[in-house]
């Protein structure tokens, strides 16, 4: 597999094959809201969107960024998430970085979202579809987000099938701009535990599949079977 690792402002051609990869939060929240019983997730272009959806479906869950605001039922933290009850409810996602980027690439053939919660389940598949070219979308801080690359680096090893480790690419992580940020009560909307929770490697045996259904950009959990015998470290 040839990978590249792009910031979103650096994707001057639409990819073949993209992962788009927020760990700090949106795609672990994404996974947290499939683990609830979510049915979708719709990504919105802008926080009006999002608005103008919930709007038009009182039952949606729409979610953002920061602090809460009228309007919105829930916050981009997996920690307040991962108690909440989402059988079978449509959520709708906006997010600064995350949801942008997936956004960039939705011409792609494929588009996976990612983060740690499920590396393997996303590895797996990229192994399963036999994509030789692979462009990782490091959304965070204009693509310089160390958490996002250590994430990507480290989802990229694992396609090729070999051990890898994930230890030092974790501790990257948690030593990132993100991280601490999080920790020290910098980013509004957040839970003690959201650090934590989204250096959980593998938490999840799904990967994130987002695709155009209409006009709206949607994604949805896609089962990969572990086949037998096969390393997951």
């Amino acid at each position: 597999m040839d990978p590249r690792f792009l910031g979103i402002a650096e994707l001057v051609e639409v990819p073949s094959v993209a992962v788009v990869v927020d760990v700090m939060r949106a795609y672990t929240v994404a996974a947290w809201a499939f683990a609830r019983g979510a049915e979708k997730i719709v990504l919105a272009e802008s926080l009006d969107e999002a608005l103008a959806l919930k709007a038009h479906h009182p039952d949606w869950v729409a979610l953002k960024d920061g602090p809460s605001a009228p309007g919105f039922d829930a916050v981009n933290s997996p920690g307040l998430l991962r108690s909440a009850d989402l059988g079978g409810r449509t959520v709708v996602q906006k997010t600064t970085a995350g949801t942008v980027g997936a956004l960039a690439v939705k011409e792609a053939s494929l588009v996976l979202c990612a983060g740690f919660v499920v590396a393997e389940a996303t590895a797996r598949l990229l192994r399963t579809r036999g994509s030789d070219r692979v462009t990782f979308v490091v959304t965070g801080e204009d693509g310089r987000a160390e958490e996002d690359l250590a994430c990507a680096q480290y989802i990229a090893r694992r396609t090729t099938g070999a051990g890898t480790d994930a230890a030092e690419f974790l501790r990257r992580a948690g030593r990132s701009r993100a991280a601490a940020e999080l920790a020290q009560g910098v980013r509004q909307g957040a839970h003690p535990d959201d650090v934590a929770l989204c250096l959980e490697l593998d938490r999840f045996p799904f990967a994130m599949v987002a695709a155009l259904e209409g006009s709206l950009m949607v994604l949805r959990p896609h089962a990969v079977p572990s086949p037998a015998g096969e390393a997951t470290i």
